[in-house]
């Protein structure tokens, strides 16, 4: 048992796999090895039978508070959220103490939008242990969502006290540092955590957003690499209790055009991300291709069962390979990651094939009267939450440059801190005729 710990500790979960075949072998009831077998088995996305064993081991030792609160954790990886709390609860019948069961019940009664209940299981957790670390940030980010920044910012604190290089915390610290006006502090974090790590890409990018320094045309590959693998596993169900609209107003301005879903276009999602724009693309799909730089959601949206082909590469390098190789190309909230557009606009018409379309979103840089000069010279901005906002007059113009007719509407993407974001979904055509040699 203690071989096939450290294996699995270690992070050689084949090695794991044998060792407890082989006690399973020879101690087919051993409710500790029935345990951590399904919890490796939870490890290897082998989720039906991490179930399987966990409950054999709990048919034969029904109080492991440990075996109930690790099963919590499958079912809400599962999405079965309600089995969840029941395990975790029964845990926390066995054992009152149970920190991590606790903290694991706030995360699901968070989910299910039950924010006064997660907030005491966080807070029941920490009282339990003061220096329980995932507490605090999980209690931090519920905060944030309930328009408490100020709360929110003593529990990052918090965390980068007990952990000072714990990057997430640290990111949302200074991003709440940010909600509350207090620019200057979130930029004293940035400069501190490059200080540490100077080869850090979201300390740099995030320090670009925050002191509008050395802004960079676009966000860097390996910045967008970093967030969204560590994004990946929480990407469908945070941006579903954000009402997140983008993929469903790509899929109702390309019915709005008159594609018919009839499976007969060559389709790329520009940014697939997890898949989110695929099941509502794919009735008109005849092939279609997803690409975005995260290993992590690309295996997510693999999961999908709906692209033909996906790719892990970045997007203007892909789009100037593919010439006229696409009937229509979609990107949800992709291009938000870009600052400059003419080179991948650019890049899109020369893939599209004559007639072809364009669909895309973006976060909208309103014109006001301060910022109009500025605007109009440069036509984006970066947002201290890392992502660029574009005025539509840039947009236009970017998009004629490259050849492109368009239709722009302004819409609510999804709602952020209690508020809707605003932003722009274009539709541009490649004029029948047209090609790129």
């Amino acid at each position: 048992m203690s071989i096939a710990i450290l294996f699995q500790k270690n992070g050689q979960l084949n090695e794991a796999e044998e060792v407890y075949r082989r006690l399973r072998d020879v101690l087919p009831d051993h409710p500790e090895v029935l345990h951590y077998s399904g919890v490796l088995a939870q490890q290897q996305g082998r989720g039906a039978q991490a179930v399987e064993l966990i409950e054999r081991s709990l048919a034969l030792e029904p109080d492991q508070a440990d075996c109930y609160s690790n099963l919590g954790i499958i079912f809400k990886a599962q999405g079965k959220l309600e089995k969840a709390v029941g395990v975790y609860q029964r845990a926390i019948e066995i054992s009152p103490e149970h920190v991590n069961a606790h903290c694991n019940l706030g995360v699901i009664l968070k989910t299910q939008g039950k924010l006064d209940e997660a907030e005491a299981a966080y807070r029941t957790a920490i009282r339990l242990n003061p220096e329980h670390i995932e507490s605090y940030h999980n209690l931090g980010v519920l905060l944030v969502a309930r328009n408490r920044t100020r709360e929110a910012v003593t529990c990052f604190c918090k965390v980068t006290t007990l952990s000072p290089k714990h990057p997430e915390a640290r990111r949302l610290l200074a991003l709440a540092h940010c909600a509350l006006g207090e620019v200057d502090k979130a930029v004293e974090i940035f400069e501190g955590w490059l200080a540490e790590e100077p080869d850090n890409p979201v300390a740099r990018h995030m320090l670009a957003a925050c002191s509008r320094e050395d802004v960079p045309a676009r966000a860097s590959d390996a910045y967008v690499e970093k967030i969204f693998d560590d994004f990946a596993s929480s990407f469908d169900t945070k941006l579903a209790k954000l009402s997140y609209r983008a993929p469903s107003l790509v899929e109702a301005v390309l019915a709005d055009a008159g594609a018919e879903a009839a499976k007969r276009l060559a389709v790329l999602d520009a940014g697939c991300g997890t898949g989110l724009c695929g099941p509502l693309i794919a009735p008109y799909a005849r092939h279609m291709v997803g690409i975005d730089l995260s290993a992590q959601m690309l295996a997510r949206a693999k999961e999908r069962d709906v692209y033909d082909e996906l790719v892990k590469g970045e997007l203007t390098a892909y789009l100037r390979d593919a010439t006229e190789a696409f009937d229509l190309i979609v990107s949800a909230d992709t291009l938000v990651y870009f600052g400059a557009l003419e080179e991948v606009l650019a890049a899109a018409a020369g893939a599209l094939r004559a007639g072809g379309l364009l669909i895309f979103t973006l976060e909208e840089d309103a014109e006001d009267a301060d910022a109009a000069e500025s605007s109009a010279a440069i036509g984006y901005t970066i947002e201290t939450h890392g992502r660029y906002a574009h005025t539509g007059a840039y947009v236009e113009r970017s998009l004629r440059n490259a050849g492109l007719e368009l239709m722009m509407v302004r819409a609510e993407l999804r709602m952020e801190s209690g508020s809707p974001v605003l932003g722009l979904v274009v539709r541009a055509t490649k004029p029948a005729g047209v090609s790129h040699g």
